[in-house]
């Protein structure tokens, strides 16, 4: 038998590698992901960090002290561009500087998202100072993300919820009433609406919202995918998914 020995030809154009630290109890993050990164040059790669239940500030903080572990098992020894963790309240219970920490100290060469610094950079890039915000949790997670944007100085007008415990049952709302619920909130003087949560099923109507609205309508995946999408350089006008994207 010959053997033949023959030289690869490797790919001369590399990827963005970006990592996500989803929630263990987490049905739309990779979905929402998928919906805008597919046909651009971009590879995800996603672990997936245990929740505890119910969703507390304390259970949120307790499941942050993992995020140094998550991080190093998305490929190992290799280096990220980006790391994205997915937990709107998670990082607002945590605390920004303490998310990335963790993150920095298994991949110190990625940039690092969250949700709650994502809507910060995604409401100041759109010249919001007012801003209505509605979320899925408890009454104190939500008066938490609530104190959260006032001492980032935004105005908050109005704010609603509806006080679900568990992280899971949060996927199971339905869209089309969740969008009713925001139709109907009392937005004031509001320049824009955020919808807290990446487990919320709010991406697929942000931009019927803001139809409707006439408002600026954020929710947690889109700003947080937009950006991502900033601090890998990848960002471009992208139809369908509100007027954020189009922003660039």
């Amino acid at each position: 038998m010959n053997s033949t020995k023959i030289a690869p030809k490797f790919n001369s154009g590399i990827n963005s590698k970006v990592g996500l630290i989803a929630l263990s109890t987490d049905f739309m993050i990779e979905k929402d992901f998928k919906k805008i990164i597919e046909n651009m040059k971009i590879d995800l790669f996603v672990n997936r960090i245990r929740s505890y239940y119910p969703l507390t500030k304390e259970n949120l903080i307790k499941m942050a002290e993992n995020v140094t572990e998550v991080s190093k098992d998305i490929l190992p020894d290799e280096k990220l561009d980006c790391v994205v963790y997915g937990c709107t309240s998670g990082t607002i219970a945590s605390g920004y500087d303490s998310i990335k920490n963790k993150i920095n100290l298994a991949k110190p060469e990625a940039k690092v998202v969250t949700p709650s610094s994502a809507a910060v950079n995604a409401l100041r890039k759109m010249n919001v100072k007012k801003v209505s915000i509605f979320t899925p949790y408890s009454e104190k997670l939500n008066n938490d993300v609530v104190d959260y944007f006032k001492k980032e100085n935004f105005i908050v007008t109005s704010n609603s919820y509806f006080d679900i415990l568990y992280d899971n049952d949060i996927a199971k709302v339905d869209p089309d009433y969740l969008f009713e619920v925001i139709t109907k909130m009392d937005l004031g003087e509001a320049e824009a609406v955020f919808l807290s949560c990446t487990n919320l099923p709010a991406l697929n109507i942000v931009d019927k919202l803001e139809k409707k609205l006439n408002k600026i309508v954020l929710s947690s995946n889109q700003a947080l995918i937009w950006d991502t999408l900033e601090e890998i350089g990848k960002n471009e006008s992208i139809e369908g998914f509100g007027s954020l994207f189009k922003s660039n």
